[in-house]
């Protein structure tokens, strides 16, 4: 279970940098003895590393080389695998508004007033993952009707979020997703609440693990098992397109597996709701390795990323690593927009020709980017061997099931994370619940947890390369 700002060897996300912030604090006092003291805060941040519209011309020269041209069709790819590259957009003004009082409207859930749910409603048993946004718990429910069931706990500090407005934003879209979309290959939103001072989101319980963690080690996956589990994230992926969203953030770490080694995938603070076919977004996010050139470029993109992830992330399952690293940021955004594709010589012909169709360049003949999407890639040979219908039905056996010990067996997690002590700390800082609450219509009860309930309303870098076989040269088609 991944949380937003938390770094695992070399694969960090651009928009998971830590911010330098500070806060000012004016406290006037009244005349009189009785008079409450009047505290107001003032929010300020100062320039920060997040990579979105906003993203100033300093930050660009840091991260794109300055020889690239200036028209972003001019970018292509030529014969010897190397392309030219356009310059990133002119710098955008920063909305001035202040994040903490953003207008963004969410989906109401309105339940039974009986039907109430906190932190109080939960005993924390692990630490699954922590980071510079909080912490992921396994914890056990102490009360309802699904007393005694496990689940993930994401805890969230408002005081972090709310510094960014984008990160509020992404915040509220992880929530509304999870809320939305539901699929077998998704991890399940149960309950969402909020404090003062946090946002918690009460998860699925995938006691499988994170696919990072299988993949470290394994070291390489064979191509069967491969096919496995890419067909699970292709149909997953399908899905969230056919809901208007590009999820932008695909990574050995956001896909985990349940207690029958079936994958889900997590972590949906990068996603973008509700793109139309023809429309494109601009963001500058998700993780460097696995991330696609017109990302990096910022002329626009559109689901077609998610298939340059599969492609990198495919690369990443046969070979070891991702197929564009470097020792530095700018050298790994260069090797992505210019580097040669070099493929092992024990693959597979039709694991190549996957593996270059999906890391195509140019986005027109990348393979999933036209609105066929998915199916594409479905009838492609590398899965030949598949039944899609069994895919679906998720009949497949999967090729590693978890030894499960018992309900709260968290072995098949980071022991970096499972052996500390879990506390939720309280906060520092607060935020009404009531009047200009930035989190508005948060609370959420998933449908299945209220079956019992009367009168409800609702309205609508690793480093594992040393067993890696070397690879060969092959130019980039």
């Amino acid at each position: 279970f991944s949380v937003r700002g938390c770094p695992r060897g070399s694969d960090r996300s651009i928009a998971d940098k830590s911010f330098n912030h500070h806060n000012k604090f004016r406290i006037f006092s009244g005349l009189f003895p009785h008079l409450i003291e009047l505290i107001t805060v003032i929010m300020s941040h100062q320039d920060t590393f997040y990579m979105d519209e906003d993203f100033e011309d300093a930050r660009n020269e840091e991260l794109m080389d300055e020889e690239m041209d200036d028209d972003c069709d001019e970018y292509k790819e030529v014969e010897d695998g190397t392309v030219t590259a356009p310059p990133p957009a002119s710098s955008y003004i920063p909305n001035p508004i202040d994040p903490r009082f953003e207008a963004v409207e969410l989906t109401d859930i309105v339940v039974n007033p009986s039907v109430k749910v906190g932190p109080q409603d939960f005993v924390l048993l692990k630490v699954l993952g922590k980071g510079g946004y909080g912490k992921v718990f396994q914890v056990r429910k102490t009360s309802g009707q699904d007393s005694g069931k496990i689940f993930a706990m994401k805890v969230l500090k408002k005081a972090t979020i709310v510094r960014n407005q984008k990160d509020t934003a992404h915040t509220k879209a992880e929530r509304n997703i999870l809320e939305a979309v539901k699929s077998p290959f998704i991890c399940d939103l149960s309950y969402a609440f909020q404090t003062g001072g946090k946002l918690y989101l009460i998860l699925e319980y995938l006691s499988g693990g994170e696919l990072f963690m299988h993949l470290e080690r394994e070291g390489i996956f064979l191509e069967d098992t491969a096919a496995f589990y890419l067909s699970e994230i292709v149909v997953s992926l399908e899905h969230l397109h056919q809901q208007g969203i590009i999820y932008r953030d695909l990574k050995p770490e956001n896909i985990l597996l349940d207690s029958k080694g079936h994958v889900k995938l997590t972590d949906f603070g990068l996603c973008k709701e509700t793109i139309d076919a023809e429309e494109k977004t601009h963001t500058f996010c998700g993780t460097i390795e696995y991330m696609a050139p017109e990302i990096l470029m910022r002329c626009g993109h559109d689901k077609a990323v998610d298939w340059w992830s599969l492609g990198a992330l495919m690369f990443d399952m046969l070979t070891g690593g991702p197929p564009f690293t470097a020792e530095s940021r700018k050298k790994t955004i260069d090797k992505i927009l210019k580097g040669r594709l070099t493929l092992p010589a024990y693959l597979t012909p039709e694991a190549r020709d996957l593996i270059k169709k999906l890391l195509k360049r140019h986005v027109e003949t990348r393979m999933g980017a036209g609105p066929e999407d998915a199916e594409d890639i479905k009838a492609h040979p590398f899965f030949r061997h598949l039944d899609w219908d069994t895919v679906y039905a998720r009949e497949i056996e999967p090729p590693f099931k978890p030894d499960i010990q018992n309900d709260e067996d968290a072995s098949l997690f980071d022991t970096k994370f499972t052996k500390m002590t879990p506390v939720d700390s309280p906060c520092d800082a607060t935020f009404s619940l009531a009047e200009n609450n930035p989190f508005a219509g948060f609370t959420y009860v998933a449908p299945s947890c209220l079956e019992q309930q009367p009168a409800i309303i609702m309205s609508q870098h690793r480093v594992r390369r040393a067993n890696a076989p070397n690879i060969g040269d092959e130019s980039m088609q």
